[in-house]
């Protein structure tokens, strides 16, 4: 006998709800172009055949064993260390003033950003509608919440061979007086934290209707119940235990940090935006944008794809009387920390960002030869995350010649130098635990420094040193740089940012000016 244990008392909404979407009627497909379907190779050959590009040099092997080994030689890693400048526009002028940053500067650093590494967004993008699905009142250590989850529709009238749903879940914090600042995760799809559940007398309901409907799909049923009439199918999760010790401190997930502090969180699903592959570029909302066709060489990649659905998410966050708009944040890890940089660098009304462990493509230099290259990048590995013009790069052979990381005429010092002057911190862990050295923690920590002139230029304190990125040695590990909005700390833990979470809370709260207020 199956037993099944009744997560939420909107189990069966969901059911209908799926089984009404799968119910969706035909589509008559000759009527909109042709849904194009590549593999992964295939999608990246056509955009080496678009870009005119005949070899690629293969990325460097993260195992040092190999004969191809990453480089690890910090001697060797800085084939071109003048990095182009923060503040020199592109006719040679050097800005001096806010004004002129965000006039003349800025612009020219976002356009060559999006014309050759992370792809600019399409003139016309449909319209995102959002639906609260259900809504819960749930405990999460101890702390009462209100729960919603989320769904964007992204209007596909014009292509409806492609639909796009974005997953959202909001938890916000009900013992605090609102609004409440709110920080938004990149992750997998989301789903409730502490689901609330129907009392011992509306069980007895649900079991009984259940068992009726069991052995109506199968009549020898009514035999195995009589059998064992105590027998409950559908069962209780254990209820919170309000009278337990109080969980430890260093036990604390980020969530539960975050609502200690009087903060509410979202976590967004980015494969609903936008699949994490080569092959999902014909889908997902690029591929919505582009009719189901591959792309062209300046359009947008992944990182920019998510970073448009948190915009969306934010537009939702707006909306919602428990949140304070002014005051939400964007956070990730990994290729999520990349996703979270590029996030907080092209939207500005984000307010923070904790970006952790994020490497090349995201706070890492370009330019800098140290574990992950750019090669790993444009070879395959992640160059749907990027635009396709950022394949020429990594190009040995081409019809344009040959290009390297040093021919970028950006680089990731000047993607944090856009989310100046908003709430920056940028976060890394220690390869001894598995945040691997191939993240290259010392070339992001260089690009930070060099970013803090713009953070200084609009009237915002830096990481406190100078900006002579050579020179300036990386502090030791769980030493914070967190006296202005851009901060650095490297904690002792592995590939996570979950231990900076005790340090990021208290460094957001003094510079949003939020204090916690207990109702």
């Amino acid at each position: 006998m199956i037993k099944i244990v009744l997560m939420k008392h909107h189990s069966l909404l969901l059911v209908f709800i799926f089984l009404a979407q799968a119910a969706t009627a035909q589509i008559d497909s000759s009527k909109y172009p042709k849904l194009t379907t590549f593999t992964t190779q295939q999608d990246h050959d056509n955009m080496k055949q678009q870009l005119g590009i005949t070899k690629l040099r293969p990325g460097a092997n993260a195992n040092e064993s190999a004969p191809n080994h990453a480089n690890y030689d910090e001697t060797l890693a800085n084939p071109c260390p003048q990095l182009p400048d923060v503040f020199t526009l592109k006719n040679g002028k050097k800005i001096t003033t806010a004004d002129e940053w965000w006039k003349q500067r800025r612009p020219e650093i976002i356009e060559e950003f999006e014309r050759e590494v992370y792809g600019r967004l399409p003139k016309k993008i449909p319209k995102v509608t959002w639906t609260v699905k259900v809504t819960d009142r749930e405990f999460i250590n101890r702390i009462p919440v209100v729960v919603k989850m989320l769904v964007g529709h992204v209007d596909n009238s014009e292509y409806p061979l492609i639909n796009v749903d974005i997953n959202m879940m909001l938890v916000v914090p009900m013992n605090v007086k609102g609004p409440v600042p709110v920080l938004m995760m990149f992750g997998g799809r989301p789903s409730f934290p502490a689901p609330a559940q129907p009392a011992p007398d509306e069980m007895e309901k649900i079991n009984a209707a259940f068992k009726e409907l069991m052995i109506k799909s199968d009549p020898g049923l009514k035999i195995i119940f009589e059998k064992y009439p105590a027998y409950q199918p559908i069962t209780r999760l254990p209820a919170p235990n309000f009278f337990a010790p109080p969980k430890p401190d260093e036990e604390l997930t980020p969530q539960e940090r975050l609502l200690a502090a009087g903060w509410g969180y979202c976590t967004i699903e980015t494969n609903s935006i936008q699949a994490d592959n080569g092959a999902g570029l014909t889908r997902g909302i690029i591929g919505l944008c582009n009719k189901g066709q591959p792309r062209k060489p300046d359009d947008w990649g992944a990182l920019r794809a998510w970073a448009w659905g948190a915009a969306r998410g934010l537009d939702y966050l707006e909306t919602d009387t428990l949140v304070d708009a002014k005051k939400v944040g964007i956070e990730g890890v990994s290729r999520y920390g990349k996703a979270a940089l590029v996030t907080l660098a092209f939207e500005p009304r984000f307010a923070v960002g904790l970006i952790g462990s994020s490497g090349k493509g995201g706070a890492t230099l370009h330019r800098r030869v140290f574990g992950e290259a750019v090669e790993n990048l444009t070879g395959g590995g992640g160059y749907h995350w990027m635009a396709g013009n950022y394949l020429k790069y990594g190009a040995e052979e081409s019809a344009f010649g040959k290009k390297t990381g040093c021919d970028l005429s950006v680089d990731s010092h000047q993607l944090i130098a856009l989310c100046a002057p908003r709430l920056t911190f940028i976060s890394y862990g220690i390869p001894e635990k598995g945040d691997a050295k191939w993240l290259d923690q010392q070339g992001s920590y260089m690009a930070t420094v060099a970013a803090g002139a713009a953070f200084r230029l609009l009237g915002a304190k830096d990481i406190g040193v100078s900006n002579d990125y050579m020179k300036e040695k990386m502090p030791p590990v769980l030493t914070g740089l967190l006296e202005g909005e851009l901060a650095w700390r490297q904690h002792d833990g592995g590939h996570t940012d979950a231990p900076n979470y005790k340090f990021f809370i208290p460094w957001a709260n003094k510079f949003l000016k939020y204090e916690k207020a207990v109702q």
